[in-house]
């Protein structure tokens, strides 16, 4: 067998493992699984992956890729044999994009070589898993790797804009892309994170930030985890969003002290690591803050490292806790206000089993390591370690966490995903990964249990719905749906029975259809400030929440240009504002949702924490998938700090290239910029332009941001900022669209940030025939047209996409008159992935009752 595979493996690249000594380094990663490859392969190039994977599947054989074998729980152990890609020759940095912020890579760039080549450009690339300093970009890519720092930047997901991958059956597809916000569904979302059972990545697009101007690193020791706890949430209270908030217990802090030395106070009960970055001169005031703060929850012995040297000593330590000792770690989210129950859970079960737990976290986003000592050559050990992690996560369930944060699910935890999940839920992630892999050859045996247990739909309502439904909860509308499915009747989703329709609503099928209003989902259902989330109705409109939440100084970071625009519709239209640069997309904020699916299922997409890997990431995917997926019943949002002030220095323009330039020089600026734009201006204003920069947060960091922008200003010799205060960027945006008459039509173009001042000027012309707004750092330009002819109004559609195509774009209608929909062509584009959409629709709209003809599918 070994000699058949290496002849055929061969023929098709040069470099191919089958020696039994050798394979041995790959049967295995930094868990306790183990399996036995047939062949490990090094591919230099995705043909040579795409060749290798026809191949096996021609042959029947799993598929296994593999970054560095740093995952902790088998994810990378070919259980049931079969090839291993192996990409540590496909490990080149393609492209390093610093006017856009981006970078084209490998799967084998390894983490932390990527971000000493980023660097000397002044970006930065924010996940930092502990395995950094080995782990691969595609390893990190297929756990949606986090680390400390994602407690203030996020996780990986939201910095992936593109992948190539390719299929169980060789196919090589693109997901996503070097522009945001493609329409279509957010499978991207859902490969981040599939711990390589959907396909092979082989090529990642990714976001890059601005350097910190400065940074301040202070520990302080505290007489135990609760009372460090405490602290914790406390400092969130003050709207503060340090960049690190690390903790660990006394006994994690000997260990580490033994091994590293990084000279950690070991003889208090536990240790907060924080960590702020901004402008030099926001840092102190920040720090001292915080220090206050800490020291009234009984912190002692504050720090603040005095060098780069103690500080990156600090950190070698922390990162190095998952090697000074050994032990089992159980990964596991839940949300803050349950830290504490949480670990003394973990220490109660512990202790109940004979067995010792130590705990090192992150605390800023409840990710939760409990670290239980264990020696692997000591079976009966192993065995009652692994019995306590059983009853660990079941309590993590309880509290309503993930039963991973980073780690992912692999084999060590696929039986756990029944204590998480429902069974319908259980069945839509199979559902996803049937649509990718229906003869299940990648990485097979990960994430799902042995057995899985039979979905079970709510049956059909006796009674039909009328021509308008308007259900009180989710199990009323899937019930509603599945006779609505059994009857084929074409369904609807508004806001409001009266939104029928009315802008942004494009369907072309509302005459015949059904109308599902979610008039009467709606209300706050949960509001968790020291969690930061908020969970509510999809038929509430955003204005109620951040009117609700302004009073304790929050906000959802989400805008909409229409007042009654609802929660469920902004999310499935998935509508972003100039403001994503500094806060993220909807679909960073959407933590979790409520969902009705058309064949009778309730779903509960996610779950109200920050870091949860536990599965696919399923809310991804309604977000833009424009209802034709299900319905919205709630969604949970993460919330932020109402930033302490905003302010804008809006400059004229005269002539947009010189206006364009200029933005090109002061994008590299942005660290607390929550928009940079250039608008043209309505007939008679001062200048036919506007560019506009607005930052927002500490005023320390705002006035000292804006000094920078003043300054390039100056010595680029553009026009000084008018001296009147100005709306921001995103008021802009908003004000651009709200005010369009009834017969204007709206079009979003994306294009690579990089490409997108060179895209303006050159169709300048194209876009004068109406008033526009180009967001620069997001690479978005807004569009709105005023005529009364669909056909000149298509005419002129064919033109922006024929030429956002050319640079890898695309340009979607938002809006337009109703009657427009038998002329105008809405979306103008064919996504790679129009096949792979298809099949989840069917699996869960199958009689395709969801917004017929209203998506690309």
């Amino acid at each position: 067998m070994n000699t058949h595979l290496a002849q055929a493996l061969k023929k098709i690249l040069d470099r191919v493992v089958t020696n039994p000594i050798e394979l041995i380094t790959y049967e295995m990663d930094s868990s306790l699984e183990r399996g036995k490859p047939d062949a490990v392969v090094f591919p230099r190039t995705t043909d040579q992956v795409s060749r290798v994977i026809r191949w096996a599947s021609d042959n029947r054989l799993p598929i296994v890729a593999r970054g560095a074998g740093t995952g902790r729980s088998g994810g990378a152990v070919p259980e049931r044999g079969g090839i291993v890609i192996a990409f540590a020759q496909m490990n080149r940095l393609i492209e390093l994009d610093r006017v856009g912020r981006s970078v084209v890579v490998e799967p084998g760039m390894v983490n932390s070589i990527l971000d000493a080549q980023v660097k000397p450009a002044g970006l930065y690339y924010p996940p930092d898993p502990s395995s950094g300093r080995v782990a691969t970009m595609g390893g990190n890519v297929a756990e949606n790797a986090g680390g400390p720092h994602c407690f203030k930047y996020g996780v990986t997901t939201k910095y992936v804009t593109g992948l190539e991958i390719v299929l169980a059956n060789g196919q090589i597809i693109q997901l996503g892309g070097r522009a945001l916000d493609y329409p279509e569904y957010d499978f991207l979302g859902v490969v981040t994170g599939n711990e390589g059972t959907l396909g092979a990545i082989t090529r990642i697009d990714a976001r890059l930030v601005r350097v910190p101007p400065s940074i301040k690193t202070m520990t302080a020791a505290f007489d135990s985890i609760a009372q460090a706890g405490q602290a914790v949430s406390a400092v969130i209270a003050t709207g503060l969003i340090p960049a690190t908030l690390e903790m660990m217990d006394q006994q994690i802090m000997r260990h580490i002290e033994a091994f590293a030395h990084p000279g950690l106070p070991i003889d208090a009960g536990a240790l907060l690591i924080v960590e702020m970055d901004g402008y030099p001169a926001s840092l102190d005031p920040q720090i001292s803050e915080i220090a206050e703060i800490l020291r009234r929850n009984g912190a002692r012995d504050l720090k603040i490292a005095q060098t780069e040297q103690e500080r990156e000593t600090l950190w070698f330590g922390r990162k190095s806790a998952g090697g000074a000792y050994p032990h089992f770690t159980v990964d596991s989210t839940v949300p803050r206000s349950r830290i504490a129950q949480a670990l003394d859970a973990a220490n109660r079960i512990c202790e109940k089993h004979g067995v010792q737990v130590g705990h090192v976290f992150h605390a800023g986003d409840g990710n939760l390591h409990p670290s239980i000592m264990m020696e692997e050559s000591n079976p009966q050990q192993v065995q009652a370690v692994l019995r306590a992690a059983r009853e660990i996560m079941q309590e993590i369930v309880r509290y309503d966490g993930a039963i991973t944060g980073e780690h992912g699910v692999g084999i060590e935890k696929r039986e756990f995903m029944p204590l998480m999940y429902s069974p319908n839920e259980l069945a839509a992630h199979w559902d996803l990964k049937q649509v990718f892999d229906p003869d299940n050859r990648m990485n097979p045996g990960k994430i799902f249990p042995r057995e899985m247990p039979r979905a079970n739909p709510i049956p059909p309502a006796p009674t039909m719905p009328g021509a308008v439904f308007t259900p009180t909860s989710a199990e009323e509308a899937a019930a509603g749906l599945a006779a609505l499915s059994a009857a084929k009747q074409a369904v609807v989703i508004r806001g409001q029975p009266a939104a029928v329709g009315r802008k942004p609503a494009l369907s072309g099928v509302e005459g015949s259809a059904v109308v599902l209003a979610t008039a009467n989902l709606r209300g706050i259902l949960k509001y968790a400030p020291d969690d930061l989330y908020i969970t509510a109705g999809a038929g509430t409109t955003l204005d109620e929440i951040q009117e609700f939440l302004a009073k304790d100084s929050r906000q959802v970071p989400l805008v909409s240009p229409w007042r009654d625009a609802t929660l469920g519709g902004l999310v499935a239209a998935n509508v972003n504002s100039p403001q994503r640069m500094l806060y993220g997309a909807v679909r960073d904020h959407l933590l979790c949702a409520t969902v009705a699916l058309a064949d009778g299922r309730v779903i509960r997409a996610g779950r109200p924490v920050v870091k949860n890997v536990a599965g696919y990431d399923l809310p991804k995917l309604f977000v833009g998938s424009y209802g034709t997926l299900g319905l919205l019943a709630d969604v949970t949002l993460k919330l932020m700090p109402l930033p302490r002030v905003q302010r804008t220095l809006a400059i004229p323009v005269d002539d947009l290239t010189r206006g364009l330039i200029w933005a090109e020089h002061l994008l590299p600026l942005a660290w607390v910029a929550s928009a940079l734009v250039v608008r043209k201006n309505e007939a008679g204003s001062a200048a036919p332009f506007v560019l506009a920069y607005t930052a927002e947060g500490i005023p320390e960091d705002v006035e000292a941001e804006l000094a920078q922008v003043r300054a390039t200003l100056e010595r680029i010799g553009a026009a000084p900022p008018s001296p009147e205060a100005a709306p921001s960027g995103t008021a802009l945006w908003r004000e651009l669209i709200a005010r369009a008459q009834p017969n204007a039509w709206h079009a979003r173009i994306g294009i690579a940030p990089k490409d997108a001042c060179a895209f303006v000027r050159a169709n300048s012309a194209r876009l004068a025939q109406g008033s526009f707004l180009l967001d620069v750092a997001n690479g978005q330009i807004t569009i709105v047209v005023e005529m009364n002819d669909p056909q000149r109004a298509q005419e002129a559609l064919t033109e922006l996409r024929r030429a956002a195509r050319g640079v890898g774009g695309y340009a979607i209608v938002t809006a337009m008159p109703p009657e427009w929909n038998r002329v105008v062509e809405r979306w103008g584009y064919h996504p790679e992935t129009h096949a792979l959409m298809r099949a989840l629709k069917a699996r869960w709209d199958p009689a395709g009752i969801l917004e017929p003809r209203t998506f690309v599918v």
